[in-house]
């Protein structure tokens, strides 16, 4: 999605390499990752950043090899996932953001157009989301995001 409304072509990058068993030299057992993911999640950090947390801090490179499932599975388990998802959330964060900059600059244009933007990528993730992590009924409201994210 990050293309589509840029003129920009993809950027290259390195992928993580296709590994099926845990590495040698982590030493955190299984229990302690999940345990260290609800912590995370129960003091309110999103799936990336716990993510990020258990490689910095905890040396855990990647917590599907050693616990066998993904963070976001381990959260479903634990009855801890979010109502909404981060990235969702993220969208209607900065579609709120500029909103409120468009009362205040009627005259900008570029962010007019960009929230355009902003808001055509909520309503393609609504429509990927609906009946999975959403409400089959749920559909954007810029006056209900508002409040949503307040």
């Amino acid at each position: 999605m990050a293309r589509m409304h840029t003129r920009r072509r993809g950027a290259s990058k390195s992928h993580k390499p296709k590994r099926s068993n845990a590495l040698m030299w982590v030493a955190v057992p299984k229990e302690e990752v999940e345990s260290i993911v609800e912590k995370l999640a129960k003091e309110g950090h999103k799936e990336a950043e716990i993510g990020t947390i258990l490689r910095d801090q905890h040396g855990v490179p990647s917590a599907k090899l050693i616990a066998g499932k993904t963070i976001s599975q381990i959260l479903k388990e634990k009855n801890l996932t979010p109502k909404y998802p981060s990235d969702l959330l993220d969208l209607i964060k900065k579609a709120v953001r500029m909103r409120k900059h468009m009362s205040l600059n009627k005259k900008d244009k570029l962010n007019n157009k960009q929230l355009i933007h902003v808001e055509a990528k909520i309503k393609r993730l609504a429509k990927y989301y609906r009946g999975k992590k959403l409400p089959k009924n749920w559909k954007y409201d810029p006056v209900q995001a508002a409040l949503l994210v307040k």
